[in-house]
């Protein structure tokens, strides 16, 4: 039936999975019999102790487990359908990449399962790489990546795809605080461009700061549900925020207050920052002296297909504007080769050649021979060891 509530995404009812021995056994309920919906447009927080179930239900929503009991849908298909598996987009707790493929590599390649074509999947790769901060180290191997350069490859291979349902399990772990708030301004856009987000952290900060809504498991049971703020209401207290007061004005204030009737105890203080604004606040004021880095800097603009506009003018192409940048590098001009030496011309065979002459080798000297008794006097000798040899007889003539 059609209304003005958002469309239900993902809907469990009963939903119970009960892991077995190898004789069948019941061994471990780990989801026992929850129900949610998760609708369009919400960032959902799965929460809840590590062995809560959270895991477990993360993969019946993707299709990698089966249900024991109870009923899931995932845009109201059954989550083992190869379409409605086109349509999500993973990043897992742990970032499980071939080390071996570039950043820029590796988002070419999923972006390929995707059959996403060649030109896009590289205009998409670039302005991913420039959202997570990792332009700068498109060619290297991921193999060498921090834990945190690593988480940031993650989120961009599960957004190569423009998923209209992304699970991020984690997403902020081993992240720097600037990579934590990049992290929250892409869910928060995300769900502005009404995509829907499932958030499983242990970092309870991060998922207040961007969940509309969270369900906590304990024991494989939802123990908690509801809107964010609505749960964490505090019923019986009143806040009042306003410009700071002298302290004249201040114990007016609170005699104003214990004169009509205001019971308990009634405390006055001035707000506490945030650290993790503080934190950034120092950061941008000491980024104009760092230094480049070869690791993960902070992130560029949100890629300008997550925001809807495709190929928007003015998107980020860090990595055409480093390389075009580093062709205009002036080179300085080679010298000049010293000149060779004028050829020597022998101006006297150039004569002879045009008179036809040729130059004829000259004979060598014959050696000097024996003279003619110095022939005699050896033949003698020659003889003479001859007879001996014989035994004083001339040789017989044959």
């Amino acid at each position: 039936m059609a209304g003005s509530s958002p469309e239900i995404i993902v809907e469990a009812v009963g939903l119970t999975k009960v892991f077995k021995d190898f004789w069948g056994r019941p061994k471990a309920r780990a989801v026992n019999g929850i129900d949610f919906a998760v609708r369009q447009g919400q960032v959902f927080g799965l929460l809840g102790p590590n062995g809560s179930g959270k895991s477990t239900t993360v993969k019946m929503i993707l299709g990698l487990l089966y249900p024991t009991r109870g009923s899931l849908r995932v845009f109201g298909e059954n989550p083992e359908d190869v379409a409605t598996k086109q349509r999500i987009g993973y990043m897992p707790e742990e970032t499980y990449l071939y080390k071996y493929l570039t950043a820029e590599e590796t988002l070419d390649f999923f972006g390929a399962l995707f059959a996403i074509p060649p030109g896009e999947r590289a205009q998409r790769s670039r302005q991913l790489l420039e959202m997570v901060g990792l332009a700068n180290s498109y060619n290297r191997p991921v193999g060498e990546f921090s834990k945190g350069m690593a988480r940031r490859i993650g989120l961009a291979q599960a957004l190569v795809n423009d998923p209209d349902l992304v699970i991020l399990d984690e997403p902020t772990s081993g992240l720097d605080p600037l990579g934590c708030r990049e992290v929250k301004d892409v869910i928060r856009l995300l769900a502005g461009r009404g995509k829907t987000v499932i958030l499983c952290s242990h970092l309870l900060a991060d998922v207040q700061d961007v969940c509309d809504e969270v369900v906590i498991l304990y024991g494989g049971k939802i123990r908690s549900q509801g809107p964010l703020r609505e749960i964490l209401k505090v019923e019986d207290r009143t806040r009042v925020v306003m410009p700071r007061l002298d302290e004249a004005k201040v114990g007016e204030l609170l005699a104003w207050l214990k004169q009509h009737g205001a019971a308990g105890e009634i405390s006055v203080d001035q707000p506490i920052r945030n650290l993790e604004d503080f934190f950034l606040d120092v950061v941008r004021l000491a980024r104009s002296a760092s230094l480049e880095t070869a690791g993960a800097q902070s992130g560029g603009e949100i890629a300008a297909y997550l925001r809807g506009g495709g190929a928007a003018e003015g998107q980020p192409e860090a990595v055409l504007a480093a390389l075009n940048k580093a062709a205009e590098v002036a080179v300085p001009a080679a010298a000049p080769a010293p000149a060779a030496p004028p050829p020597v011309v022998d101006t006297a065979a150039l004569e002879r050649l045009a008179a036809g002459e040729k130059a004829q080798p000259k004979p060598a000297a014959p050696a000097p021979g024996p003279s003619p008794e110095e022939q005699a006097k050896a033949l003698g000798k020659a003889s003479e060891k001859i007879k001996d040899l014989l035994g004083g007889k001339p040789p017989a003539n044959r």
